[in-house]
């Protein structure tokens, strides 16, 4: 497995940088990721080198164009980014389409955590054109509820049943929606879980997220699982 190598791209005229990440071999397919609210983290980093090692080509998309440096910051940038759903799409589709352009005719992927988690299910809700979707501990709600026929990646939601942050009227808001949309989808909910699950060092005083060693193991066995399937 290769080292990072950055990826300058743009969203208009905003300035992004992913991080991409090569298996040894040829890439059975790639795989875009969407980061945390944070963007890009260590957490982050050792997925994309674990799909890196299971075969994958992956870039982590990037939302800012810059780093944040606390968490309050990086909640005034979220908010502005998600304050209109087709800027902040476009956004996520600059970065697929990065990725694209290095994964040529391999097929495709996105997969995000928190907040990145809201980000795959919403380039599946714009009916992106990549073959399954998955979301950790990701946010549920939307600004624009995909349509009828509009969603063409098979869709898996990780999601911790203790999680404050999505709460379980928004799990039920979800179903709804993707039933109304004909969407194929799956949903695994790990009891007694909170937000942030497959970060094995959460940031501190923060009740409402914690690592789940379990949670983590069996989310990410789910979603290796779906690409193989997928694949064939």
């Amino acid at each position: 497995m290769s080292e990072f190598e950055p990826v300058r791209y743009n969203d208009g005229n905003s300035l992004l940088s992913g991080l991409l990440v090569r298996p040894d071999g040829i890439p059975r397919a790639a795989v875009a990721i969407y980061p945390t609210i944070m963007n890009t983290t260590p957490a982050v980093e050792a997925k994309a080198r674990a799909l890196a090692d299971a075969g994958y080509l992956a870039l982590i998309c990037d939302f800012y164009g810059n780093a944040p440096t606390d968490f309050a910051q990086s909640r005034d940038w979220a908010a502005d980014l998600r304050a209109d759903t087709g800027v902040y799409r476009q956004r996520l589709h600059a970065g697929l389409e990065a990725l694209r352009a290095y994964a040529g005719d391999l097929p495709m992927f996105a997969i995000g955590f928190c907040m990145g988690g809201q980000a795959a299910l919403e380039l599946a809700r714009d009916g992106a054109d990549v073959l399954a979707v998955t979301s950790f501990h990701g946010l549920l709600e939307t600004g624009r509820k995909a349509a009828i026929g509009a969603i063409k990646a098979r869709i898996l939601v990780c999601h911790g049943d203790a999680d404050p942050i999505v709460p379980r009227d928004h799990v039920i808001s979800f179903w709804q929606e993707m039933d109304h949309a004909g969407a194929n989808w799956h949903f695994h909910s790990y009891s007694g879980v909170k937000h942030g699950f497959t970060n094995p060092n959460p940031p501190p005083n923060s009740p409402a997220v914690d690592y789940d060693a379990s949670a983590d193991r069996q989310s990410w066995a789910a979603m290796l699982g779906l690409f193989d399937e997928v694949l064939g």
